[in-house]
């Protein structure tokens, strides 16, 4: 199934958004953000975005719309690219012959078992045989949390826990994510590209204003 992920260069848009942002909602120029979206819809086609707001809802696309509130696209609709914003948090591509989604898992996105529930509605439209990818995102000895959110986290998900080079608490969204990814009987690729360490790509963490890569799919 044809997708893309997106890195922060060869855009419009200038410091601290440089240069591919593809986010309205990060104080960037708009006019800037449209000519970076345009340019990617030149090779994905029409593209359908979502407002994220780290929550559990899924959202099936029959048409471009504005902007739906939600953290999961699916369609079985050719020629809809369903487009993941992320700075950080993993952007997750679902695929299958006939449905296809994007999803925005970070923290409470893993916690709210969004991946599952959206692989859950995909299902339910048909889909078999689901394969994930899993673009850039932060990885574990990166994404230092204080304990007491690490333990929240690993409490429903072990597989989570990690520590920094410095020893630290952190969590490791990626393999925690696979592990979810493995229970439903998803097929996955993941990344191993790190978007805090590398520069290539926008990161929360290492610049708090900053723009947004993104993960797109279609059929």
């Amino acid at each position: 199934m044809p997708s893309v992920f997106t890195s922060r260069r060869n855009g419009a848009s200038h410091a601290p958004f440089e240069s591919f942002n593809l986010a309205h909602h990060v104080g960037d120029d708009p006019e800037s953000v449209a000519l970076n979206r345009d340019l990617l819809a030149k090779s994905t086609g029409s593209l359908q975005f979502m407002n994220q707001i780290h929550g559990d809802n899924v959202v099936e696309i029959t048409q471009i719309i504005s902007e739906p509130t939600c953290d999961a696209l699916i369609t079985k609709i050719p020629g809809i690219a369903l487009a993941v914003m992320v700075a950080d948090c993993i952007p997750l591509l679902l695929s299958s012959a006939n449905v296809v989604g994007a999803v925005h898992v970070g923290r409470r996105g893993l916690v709210n078992s969004l991946a599952s529930k959206t692989i859950d509605a995909m299902r339910n439209l048909g889909a078999r045989d689901i394969h994930a990818q899993l673009g850039p995102s932060i990885c574990g000895r990166c994404y230092e949390v204080p304990q007491a959110m690490a333990d929240e986290v690993c409490t429903l998900h072990p597989s989570a826990l990690s520590l920094t080079l410095q020893h630290t608490p952190s969590l490791d969204l990626p393999k925690a994510l696979s592990a979810v990814l493995v229970s439903e009987g998803v097929t996955y690729e993941a990344s191993t590209v790190c978007t805090l360490e590398n520069q290539e790509y926008f990161s929360y963490r290492r610049h708090n204003i900053t723009g947004r890569t993104a993960g797109v799919i279609w059929l």
